[in-house]
């Protein structure tokens, strides 16, 4: 196989590399740049502050961008990006440390206010805010925004939340149903009030509004369904200069009707904003190094090479970040595909960890994971290592594995298919690691990786092309929609979260004590007892072996020397867009 040798260099490099970052990191001998800044300066504080006009700030990324629809994207990088052209009712607010995890008002005056029982949200606009047509934004294009988000036959990518908690009764969207008024989840009193109708209590709904990018308004006469994505209305500082290229890229410039004094989560800098899709990502890291690209969309940190480059030089080591990126590397083992709970246990029991934290590059990389929830989710506990041990060095254990096997009654092993996201390295060194782990005890992992901007929607994302392809087990990563336990595991494990595109629980789990936990939820007001709650679901989702934990991601994030107001978003798990500038 072609691909074999080329794991094990990776895995040798990987030795190289933990101990180049282990060095590298240590005190003293670290450069500053020329503003006086260093290593991981951009965490909690702003580096490069500056409100300096012009330029073109260059962003790129390796896969395509799933969608340029404020409703129709679900990636983190997407909802930290989309910002450049929408506003919505509320968004995380463009500070550096804990103060950007929380809701920060946008096109709403403040946060939401809810009834007594919890199940009616309101919400009150700001008045004079305009599109880039300038024409007035109104409460009716939140309502019509939210309501397309109910027809995942065409939005296909973005999260499910409000088809989950709004109490429309059957509604299916505006695409089958154009009269907006027999959608009952919204109601618009007048032109400045949008007042959400849920099914149930819900303690966490600002917290919803809040993360995605799904009540950035559309006008209902210019929405094109799938094609809106192409050329979305802005509602922010910058408008799509022509339609978005698929496979290319897109320039974002200046949008003149947005204005400044309303919008304390955004600025205007750069003259320009390309966007390049695409670009393989060790050629990305090399142009990020050179300053010809400002951005890697991603967020989630260069590839080995670029990482090697940036660990023995200290000029370049000052100019980066390695913070806890609030994402979990997990893998997810279908349990349609593999049914048997001691076939699943058997994929665990084997799995080389570490191999696979090394594959995301060590220590640079991050911490061997035990819960589901990563540390930052507010009430998570550590949890019991189900089935295998988080720690540096341990390969397995072959011997249970075969018990395992044993047990389910496949003593000879078993063949199934791993995908992947082909334009992240990372990812396939995981997966080539586990093909290889896996084989010791017979379990045949047969890999194909595909593009990021359809992984989510039509391989790992599709249960029914997962079932078609024999697909037992993929590669996934995950931030928390929110931190608490409903934002980082309701979409990954609850029955009602199943898809039949855009799905995030590829485990595909439908199990009567995780739902019948997340409807306690609903009504349970105290934090402390969801969290309790939370971490019972996280312990199922481990004892089930529906999820495989990897890596709680650490990411080396490199910002050029000419990238202005530059700091790590905690919300987003990487630098914030919305405020960059350049020097020119």
């Amino acid at each position: 196989m072609k691909s074999r040798p080329r794991i094990l260099a990776a895995s040798s490099a990987g030795v190289v590399l933990l101990g180049l970052g282990l060095t590298a990191c240590g005190g003293g001998g670290d450069e500053k740049t020329a503003d006086g800044a260093g290593f991981e300066a951009a965490v909690g504080k702003v580096v490069n502050p500056s409100d300096k006009k012009g330029g073109t700030l260059r962003m790129a990324i390796s896969s395509d961008i799933e969608s340029t629809d404020p409703g129709d994207m679900y990636y983190a990088w997407s909802t930290n990006y989309v910002r450049l052209y929408s506003r919505m009712l509320l968004t995380y607010a463009s500070k550096p440390g804990d103060e950007g995890r929380k809701p920060s008002p946008d096109l709403a005056e403040g946060l939401g206010v809810p009834s007594a029982d919890k199940k009616t949200w309101t919400y009150k606009l700001r008045r004079g805010m305009k599109y880039e047509d300038g024409t007035e934004i109104k409460a009716k294009d939140i309502k019509y925004a939210v309501a397309r988000t109910f027809d995942r036959a065409v939005l296909r990518h973005g999260p499910s939340y409000f088809s989950n908690v709004l109490d429309a009764k059957g509604y299916k969207g505006p695409y089958k149903d154009k009269n907006l008024d027999n959608f009952k989840g919204v109601e618009t009193p007048d032109d400045y009030t949008v007042v959400f109708k849920l099914k149930d209590p819900f303690t966490e709904f600002n917290e919803l509004v809040n993360f995605s990018g799904q009540t950035a308004p559309v006008p209902q006469d210019k929405d094109k369904g799938e094609r809106y994505g192409l050329h979305p209305i802005s509602s922010g500082p910058y408008k799509w200069e022509k339609d978005y290229q698929p496979g290319k890229g897109g320039t974002l410039v200046p949008n003149s009707n947005w204005d400044q004094s309303t919008d304390t989560n955004r600025k205007q800098l750069p003259a320009r904003i390309e966007t390049i899709a695409g670009l393989n990502a060790e050629e990305l890291d090399n142009q990020l190094l050179k300053g010809q690209i400002h951005v890697d969309l991603a967020g989630s940190g260069v590839q080995d090479n670029a990482r090697k480059s940036i660990l023995t030089d200290p000029k370049l080591k000052a100019q980066a970040d390695n913070p806890p990126g609030g994402f979990h590397w997990y893998n997810p083992i279908d349990m349609k595909v593999v049914p048997n709970l001691e076939c699943r246990k058997a994929m665990v029991w084997a799995a080389d960890r570490d191999a696979m934290w090394r594959a995301y590059g060590g220590d640079v990389g991050g911490e061997i994971a035990t819960s589901i929830m990563p540390p930052d989710v507010e009430g998570r506990e550590k949890g019991t290592d189900y089935y295998t041990k988080a720690e540096k060095g341990y390969k397995g254990n072959v011997e249970e594995a075969k018990k395992s096997l044993a047990a389910c009654g496949k003593p000879q092993g078993f063949e199934t298919t791993m995908i992947y996201r082909e334009d992240r390295p990372k990812e396939k060194g995981v997966a080539i690691a586990l093909q290889q782990s896996l084989a010791r005890v017979n379990i045949k992992l047969n890999l194909k990786g595909f593009p990021a901007n359809t992984y989510t929607s039509d391989q790992a994302g599709s249960p029914s092309f997962m079932q078609k392809n024999n697909v037992g087990i993929g590669t996934f990563g995950w931030l928390s929609d929110w931190p608490t336990g409903y934002g980082y595991l309701w979409a990954l494990s609850d029955k009602a979260a199943i898809l039949p595109s855009g799905n995030v629980n590829i485990a595909q789990i439908d199990d009567p004590q995780i739902n019948e936990a997340w409807k306690k939820s609903y009504t349970t007001v105290d934090a402390a007892e969801r969290a309790k709650l939370y971490n019972m679901i996280d312990d199922r989702l481990r004892s089930q072996a529906a999820y495989m934990p990897n890596v709680y991601a650490k990411s080396l994030l490199f910002r050029p020397s000419t990238l202005n107001n530059v700091f790590f978003h905690k919300g987003f798990g990487m630098y914030n867009y919305s405020t960059l500038g350049v020097t020119q």
